[in-house]
């Protein structure tokens, strides 16, 4: 069946099909763990290749999986049980913007850094900005319904996509939404698929809703002398009548790593950091600053430092995008979690991952979204200690449980992919898990997309980071 499987590839694809072992396994990791290797890899470059190959796949029941450029922290493209990973990232032929209409038309495979470029050239805005947007595309955003730092202001990607063209698990193409904001035809299958992790069907074109770009912005720095009266003035900030575009957070540890790591002249002794932007009219900028800032010093807070021109601005942000890059320096692997809780209960997250990081003598820095309440816990370990990674496996779950009982959820902005689905049951509920498998069922009765993902398999129950 193999042979009769490459062979029908091979007919589609030619050069694009790749069957060497080598070629394989670079397919076979992302950003996250585990390694697992496919039997075929495709190169797509449009929907009617993507149709023949479901087709094929529908026919021999074999999975296929979707991948974009492999930065998912989730597990998101992994080929957990072999078969065809479909590669997205040479299409790149389609980005089309109709400014006049404020949308903007994707491939799958084109990068969101260069959706952003496109749509600053004519004074617009595509909101959604994840962290890795230089380099992640536009269809594994689609697919994990991804954030990024604007999301207190402006939302997330499923708010910003119109219009879907997907293949479905059968090889048929279909359309949901269109070219306008407003839509209420029938069912949202669009907001139903974004975020689906390509389970449901294969996202092959978006279009995009655009806005007005702000005309400028302006940013400041809180610093805070203890975590508590940080959480608290996230609430005291957003309530004050003023909507931050970003309002991220670091703690004492991000602070000094990337003290550590950059020699940027920050506080070292600061409990944590909020970094606060503003965007919009030049001049009311100021006075949303005034608002926040008396908003804080009503509750005792007085450290607030108002970057005076775009280089001092700039520097404050890359406060903020260095994290990551100085936690890596340790040469150890990097886990970066999602976990999002309400804004009240920061505070109380921030604690509780201090007590874990104490409990199992682990590397661990929080920083995030904190406007949206969504944290990233990361924690540095050395995968080839044994008992340091099952430290790990018991600190990520505690962590996950906790978000879940302060109300909060596994994921904001990940996925659950492979990471996750451990813990689906403890936050939907057996009920809430059979509704959403039976939609999985109805859709895709082969269990062909994406196999493996969101939902726990039998036997299940926790985070296994290795197989020793």
């Amino acid at each position: 069946m193999e042979k009769i499987i490459m062979d029908k590839l091979n007919e589609i694809f030619k050069e694009r099909l790749l069957t060497e072992v080598d070629d394989r396994v670079s397919y076979s990791y992302d950003a996250s763990f585990g390694q697992h290797l496919p039997d075929f890899v495709v190169q797509v470059l449009s929907s009617e290749e993507v149709q023949k190959t479901v087709q094929i796949a529908d026919e021999f029941e074999i999975p296929i999986y979707p991948r974009g450029a492999s930065t998912s922290l989730s597990g998101g493209p992994l080929p957990v049980h072999g078969g065809i990973v479909m590669d997205f990232s040479q299409w790149t032929q389609k980005l089309e913007i109709y400014p006049e209409d404020l949308i903007i038309k994707v491939s799958p495979g084109v990068k969101t850094g260069d959706i952003h470029k496109l749509a600053e050239q004519h004074n617009l805005m595509y909101a959604p900005d994840p962290s890795s947007s230089s380099i992640c595309t536009i269809g594994g955003n689609l697919a994990e319904n991804a954030g990024g730092p604007r999301g207190v202001k402006y939302g997330v990607t499923k708010d910003y996509v119109i219009g879907l063209e997907v293949v479905t698990a059968e090889g048929k193409l279909i359309k949901t939404g269109g070219s306008t904001v407003k839509n209420v035809t029938g069912y949202d299958l669009t907001k139903l698929l974004i975020g689906s992790e390509g389970t449901l069907g294969i996202i092959t074109e978006a279009t995009l809703r655009l806005i007005p770009k702000p005309l400028d912005t302006m940013t400041a720095m809180v610093i805070f002398d203890d975590l508590y009266t940080a959480g608290k003035s996230i609430s005291k900030i957003l309530t004050a009548g003023v909507r931050p575009s970003k309002m991220e957070i670091l703690d004492q540890n991000s602070i000094n790593k990337v003290e550590d790591y950059a020699g940027l002249n920050l506080p070292r002794s600061a409990a944590a950091i909020i970094l606060v932007e503003v965007d919009g009219d030049p001049e009311v900028l100021p006075k949303e600053l005034a608002v926040i800032k008396e908003a804080l010093e009503e509750i005792g807070v007085k450290n607030i430092q108002v970057a005076e021109n775009k280089e001092q601005e700039q520097k404050l942000w890359q406060v903020r995008k260095l994290v990551s890059p100085a936690i890596v320096t340790s040469g150890y692997t990097k886990i970066s979690e999602d976990a999002t809780v309400p804004l009240s209960k920061i505070p109380d997250m921030f604690k509780k991952i201090d007590e874990i990081k104490n409990k199992y003598n682990l590397n661990i820095v929080v920083f995030g979204h904190a406007g949206d309440g969504n944290l990233h816990p990361t924690i540095n370990t050395n995968m080839r200690d044994i008992e340091e990674v099952k430290n790990v496996e018991f600190a990520v779950e505690e962590i996950f449980n906790y978000a879940i009982e302060l109300g909060g959820t596994l994921s904001g902005e990940h996925g659950i992919g492979t990471m996750k689905k451990a813990f689906m049951v403890n936050e939907v509920g057996e009920e809430g898990l059979a509704f959403q498998k039976a939609i999985k069922q109805a859709l895709d009765p082969k269990n062909i997309l994406n196999p493996g993902k969101i939902f726990p398999e039998e036997g299940e129950k926790r985070l296994v980071l290795r197989n020793d």
